[in-house]
């Protein structure tokens, strides 16, 4: 039995991840979708940042007694797997970074993307200067993120590189993509293993099949 942590990327809930989730429960799994403060049904939390992601999950990782976690993240939630991991390395089995951002100390979200979701960050958080609003065209459980978590550095030691099994997911079927570099640098260094798949980054419905079975082998590698 494995325990599967799964971290849904920028404006997006634990809910996300629910039917993910149910199928690895139905294989004997243990499997905690998270939602981050600030985001989805804890939306009305303010003054979320990056850290504050990084507690929400090295804390359940305390509720829940966690000693052997494969952390699954998405997107945005790429920044936040690799403070966990950082902070918390010998709890950790594996990493899965899902079409996510992998950052060196120093870097943020901000630094990382495009220049285009960096306008689409701006635009978003023109309302009240702190939240960016979801885009148009999610799903509508979907609700505003924190600005900060975007633009706050990520502070590494370099401890998570320790986790011996890195895995890097590219959905390489959207135009716009900030990952395609990530995945060129990545399928070079032999500490990680790399997969494309060519579907857009809305990896739960075009192709959860797939992110199932690499969760899977992730864990019993």
């Amino acid at each position: 039995m494995a325990t599967f942590v799964l971290v849904p990327g920028g404006w997006h809930g634990g809910w996300y991840f629910g039917p993910l989730a149910d199928r690895l429960r139905e294989r004997g799994h243990r499997a905690h979708p998270v939602t981050l403060t600030g985001i989805g049904e804890r939306n009305h939390l303010a003054g979320a940042n990056l850290d504050t992601h990084v507690r929400d999950v090295l804390g359940l990782l305390d509720s829940e007694r966690i000693e052997d976690a494969v952390l699954c993240g998405h997107s945005y939630a790429g920044m936040v797997i690799s403070g966990v991991a950082d902070r918390a390395p010998g709890r950790v089995r594996a990493l899965v970074y899902s079409d996510a951002y992998v950052p060196e100390d120093g870097q943020s979200c901000w630094e990382l993307t495009t220049d285009g979701f960096r306008q689409l960050f701006l635009e978003g958080a023109r309302a009240d200067g702190h939240t960016i609003a979801a885009p148009p065209g999610l799903d509508p459980r979907t609700t505003s993120h924190p600005l900060a978590s975007m633009t706050q550095v990520a502070r590494l030691t370099g401890a998570w590189r320790t986790v011996a099994r890195k895995h890097y997911v590219y959905l390489s079927g959207w135009p716009g993509s900030p990952f395609p570099e990530v995945y060129r640098r990545l399928r070079a260094d032999p500490g990680w293993s790399t997969h494309e798949l060519p579907v857009s980054h809305n990896v739960m419905r075009d192709a959860p099949d797939a992110l199932l079975d690499i969760l899977l082998r992730a864990a019993d590698a």
